[in-house]
């Protein structure tokens, strides 16, 4: 099995870190990449001894030249597969002819409700009851690929931003580890929009 594994992030890093230390999952990171040099992703990944590089937007001069510069290095590592964790910026057509169907995105909510950039502020907003996360495999819409996996979360009477994406983050922390391994171990089975998942490797007979 080829799994060797990048993480796309902008932010601090917290799902990169559930990621390694992921006893699976950890080992085939092999490269983190950000477009912010400042990122929390890249210093958890140098402290772990994994590559990690900043691809700066501002230095092309379009998205397109910005995502050939992110495909150029996810080909110098040999990389199989993608996740996003945190990466806030889209992926355009190009980048995603070149792994498709081996990108993994993961969002703070159970889309297709609130897409985008700020899912636990709008589930606030609408007064929903139940939030959650979802992991997706990643199309050319902006969080629209099909839904590997969702865990529900409630939203508390007295919860503000903080107390719900806390417990947001804790979800993310233990759906999303569990969805890349499906992912690279061949275990996705994709129709149309339904992802089935299946619970033995694919001609092993080894259960997960």
């Amino acid at each position: 099995m080829d799994a060797r594994v990048a993480v796309l992030a902008s932010g601090t890093g917290t799902n990169l870190q559930a990621l390694m230390d992921d006893p699976v999952v950890g080992p085939w990171v092999v490269l983190v990449l950000s477009d912010r040099a400042e990122a929390g992703a890249l210093e958890r990944a140098r402290a772990r001894g994994v590559p990690a590089v900043f691809v700066d937007p501002a230095a092309y001069p379009d998205r397109a030249s910005f995502d050939r510069a992110v495909l150029s290095e996810l080909r110098s590592h040999d990389v199989r597969f993608v996740a996003m964790a945190g990466f806030m910026r889209i992926l355009g057509p190009e980048l995603l002819r070149a792994y498709e169907g081996r990108i993994i995105n993961l969002h703070p909510a159970l889309l297709p409700s609130f897409p985008g950039a700020h899912g636990v502020r709008d589930a606030l907003a609408w007064g929903v009851k139940v939030t959650g996360v979802t992991a997706h495999l990643v199309d050319e819409e902006l969080d629209h690929g099909p839904i590997v996996a969702q865990e529900a979360v409630p939203v508390l009477p007295d919860d503000d931003w903080d107390s719900l994406a806390e417990r947001i983050h804790e979800a993310e922390h233990r759906m999303y580890p569990k969805a890349v391994r499906a992912l690279v171990e061949g275990r996705l089975r994709v129709e149309g929009r339904v992802v089935r998942v299946l619970e033995e490797i694919p001609g092993t007979g080894a259960r997960t």
